[in-house]
């Protein structure tokens, strides 16, 4: 099962990578939400992935028993979750706004327009 889990965070590592080298702002933000489901899903497999033993660990063990699940990289998952939502949501923003000044969302275009009703600055300090 751990086999299949890192093939699919390889093949999410290489479509986010693939989506971030765009040229267009919309695949970029795509490709950071998969990029962030990707580690996600990294930390899950990490923290090994077992159906045989229970998550409940006794009060008088001091270490993790053998085969037990790591409750860390759970937690850890969910602070990710609250973390990859907020900046992809921040992200969104950002892109619409430029949108909708800059009326493109190529990278290209957005570097040579100019925003609209607004003077140059001017060339002297």
């Amino acid at each position: 099962m751990e086999t299949l889990f890192s093939v699919l965070i390889g093949i999410f590592f290489a479509s986010a990578i693939y989506l971030m080298l765009s040229k267009h702002t919309v695949r970029i933000l795509l490709g950071f939400a998969i990029l962030g489901n990707a580690v996600n899903l990294l930390l899950f497999t990490a923290g090994r992935l077992t159906r045989e033993v229970p998550p409940i660990i006794p009060l008088a063990a001091d270490v993790l028993p053998e085969g037990a699940a790591n409750p860390l990289p759970q937690a850890l998952i969910l602070t990710a979750i609250v973390i990859s939502f907020s900046f992809f949501a921040f992200l969104l923003v950002l892109t619409y706004r430029g949108y909708q000044e800059l009326g493109t969302d190529n990278t290209d275009e957005m570097r040579l327009a100019e925003p609209k009703d607004e003077p140059l600055p001017p060339l002297g300090y």
